[in-house]
């Protein structure tokens, strides 16, 4: 115990050391420099919170079974919170409610697509997972194929599925945190990399557990708080708040930039309108029903998420988390219909866009606007409320991934294939403990290395390769007496790679030529003929950043546009001439606009100098869809099925009477081992 302490007592220091040095670099960001300290003291506060259960949790965290599955003690009402903590990331808080503020109904698309996917999870995973598995995804394969083989397969699958959604959750904290208080984005990884490993190497999955449940009752809070501001103007009728949306000035402005041309002949009522209804973002159907594949399928096979029903008592316990997660979950991003519509009214997606392109900072903005605005100190603190909730978010979503990560790796691996799953308890803690150290250290490593990156797409990446290896070998091992291990390696192999080979093939990838050409013409602009789609795309945020698509051509001709350079030159003239304060300022604010264009296609000006191909020797996209779920789904069930087929598996068939008795009867449940 007294070495428990020393060790907590270091790595909290190791906590305000790097908080220190954050405050130290902290000198930019949406908080203004007088209110930083309420921030960082909101941030401490809730940092305190979550140390204070990981010291508690590590005091408990001896045998294998309480660091891999907190002992089986975590009830079913505990476990569905643990569920949402886990399951709602940054993407779902602020990527949502930043995607409706811009794009309208289109962003709520993605809510739907993820709390559908929890039906399938209810349906045919939860329970019987919970009754074969014990620790892994690795140990549900292995049940009735060969141990060995599937243990591999199925722990670098664990592997690639969590490197995919860590890597971009690392980066999305490390920008969120410097672009909400300023702090370097290197000091941010490390910070949110340190209190990972902080709960999961101490507390193992009961801290990881109370972390991601603390985490998910404070989001909740956030979140319900700012839709009580936000609808209660309106008294709470859904009419007359939705009414009250299509009629603000700014919703109508966004949809002028979005929809271009075709504004032109649309009133004020219908250009409000039209933010209620879909096609603003998701413009490809054959895509999105593809990206939904990704979502609704990839859910039932996260390995952080099959981690989790291993950690309830019984079979029910299972169903019952499941159902509270769906309630959680759901709810939650029906508030997100709030969120976004409310940041759009009243922060408006210029000034959301303004502050990152993507949108994600709509939900603080809201946050800030709701208290009294960015020079007020209630305001402030509504922001850092928010920012500290974002963070938590990030850091229980990292926790639980890096936590199946080094599951797979010591369990799976170590402990199954090395040690022939003949290694003491002691033994089995330890791996555990070093794979967590690893896999963090390693999340930190290539979190500072991603800056700058787009990795954006790979969250979905994530999710697409998960419903392409992982549920066809987990559903058909359950469900299919013909399913061996030859069909679970290859399919997983084959829809795996298949996965991630179109994705470096498609639209996701950074094309040198395209970004080039792009560049350029923010830098040179456009002669007329080209300039008739610029025009009306949005304006320069839609053009530089991509984050709405073009607009149908004018039908005349425009003319040539004048490049970045030569729009400041021009508003720098007309500023000396203004001399009303407001107007002053509003010219200050795109000149601001233009150095910003300048700077970044400058830069990618350098950075693509001499390149003329992606990653993967192309020009332009050979596959055009953006998720490859459409394919690599169907093909990772077909590999399954003809691979069992052409083949045949002695102990997959014997056990199968076993596997069905115990998955639907919960029978000998705790002794759920390898045979």
């Amino acid at each position: 115990m007294t070495k428990i302490k020393k060790n907590f007592a270091f790595m909290a220091a190791t906590m305000l050391a790097t908080s220190s040095a954050g405050i130290a670099y902290a000198d930019t960001g949406a908080v203004a420099d007088e209110f930083k300290w309420m921030t960082f003291a909101v941030f401490g506060v809730i940092i305190a919170i979550t140390m204070a259960i990981t010291f508690w949790a590590a005091r408990t965290t001896h045998s294998t079974s309480e660091f891999y599955a907190a002992g089986r003690s975590v009830t079913g009402i505990q476990n569905g919170w643990a569920i949402a903590g886990d399951y709602l990331s940054a993407a779902s808080f602020l990527g949502i409610a930043g995607l409706i503020s811009l794009y309208g109904f289109d962003g709520f698309m993605y809510s739907v697509g993820w709390l559908v996917a929890y039906i399938t999870v209810l349906l045919v995973i939860a329970e019987p997972c919970r009754n074969i598995g014990k620790y892994t995804m690795g140990d549900i394969l292995a049940f009735r194929n060969d141990p060995k083989k599937t243990k591999v397969v199925a722990a670098l699958s664990t592997i690639t599925v969590s490197t995919f959604y860590l890597t971009a959750q690392m980066v999305g904290g490390g920008v969120l945190i410097k672009t909400l208080i300023g702090i370097d984005y290197e000091i941010s990884v490390i910070g949110v990399g340190l209190l990972m490993l902080a709960y999961v190497v101490f507390g193992g999955m009961k801290a990881t557990t109370w972390v991601q449940i603390t985490k998910a009752v404070l989001l909740v809070t956030a979140s319900l708080i700012l839709v009580f501001l936000v609808w209660s103007p309106y008294g709470f009728s859904l009419p007359a708040y939705l009414q009250a949306v299509v009629s603000d000035k700014d919703v109508i402005d966004q949809m002028v930039k979005l929809l271009g041309a075709k504004a032109a002949n649309m009133s004020p009522e219908e250009l409000g309108q039209r933010f209620l209804e879909p096609g603003l973002f998701l413009k490809n159907p054959i895509d999105q029903i593809s990206l939904g594949m990704a979502l609704v399928l990839g859910t039932a096979g996260m390995p952080h998420i099959l981690m989790r029903f291993f950690t309830v008592p019984s079979a029910q316990a299972a169903r019952t988390s499941v159902i509270w997660a769906m309630a959680i979950i759901g709810g939650f991003y029906v508030l997100t219909l709030f969120l976004g519509s409310g940041a759009a009214m009243l922060v408006g997606p210029a000034k959301i866009a303004a502050m990152d392109p993507g949108g994600n900072m709509a939900g603080p903005l809201l946050a800030q606007y709701l208290g009294g605005g960015a020079d007020s100190m209630l305001g402030n603190f509504f922001l850092a409320f928010v920012a500290a909730v974002a963070f938590a978010t990030i850091v229980a979503v990292v926790a639980g991934l890096v936590l199946a990560s080094a599951s797979a790796m010591a369990h799976d691996i170590y402990v199954g294939v090395i040690k022939g799953d003949h290694a003491s308890q002691k033994e089995q803690v330890v791996a555990a403990r070093v794979s967590s150290l690893i896999v963090g250290a390693m999340a930190i490593t290539v979190g500072i290395l991603a800056k700058g990156q787009n990795v954006a797409h790979l969250v979905a990446l994530a999710f697409a390769v998960a419903a392409s290896s992982n549920l066809p070998a987990v559903f058909l091992t359950l469900y299919w007496k013909k399913c061996n291990t030859t069909g679970i390696i290859s399919g997983m192999l084959i829809g795996s790679i298949t996965a991630i080979g179109l994705v470096m093939i498609s639209p996701n990838m950074t094309y040198p030529k395209a970004v080039l050409g792009a560049a350029k013409k923010v830098m040179e602009g456009a002669p007329a003929v080209e300039a008739k789609a610029a025009v009306v795309s949005g304006g320069l945020m839609c053009e530089l950043f991509a984050t709405c698509p073009k607009a149908e051509p004018a039908v005349a001709a425009a003319p040539a546009s004048l490049g970045a350079p030569a729009k400041k030159a021009a508003l720098q003239e007309k500023l000396a001439t203004v001399t009303d304060a407001a107007e002053k300022a509003k010219i200050e604010k795109e000149i601001a606009a233009q150095d910003k264009a300048i700077t970044k296609a400058e830069g990618e000006l350098k950075k693509f100098a001499g390149q003329t191909t992606s990653m993967a020797g192309l020009e332009k996209p050979f596959f055009l869809l953006k998720n490859p779920g459409l394919l690599s789904i169907p093909l990772g069930f077909l590999c399954v099925i003809i691979f069992s087929l052409l083949t045949k598996d002695k102990r997959a068939e014997e056990m199968w009477d076993e596997l069905y008795v115990r998955q639907n009867t919960g029978i000998n449940a705790e002794a759920a081992n390898v045979h």
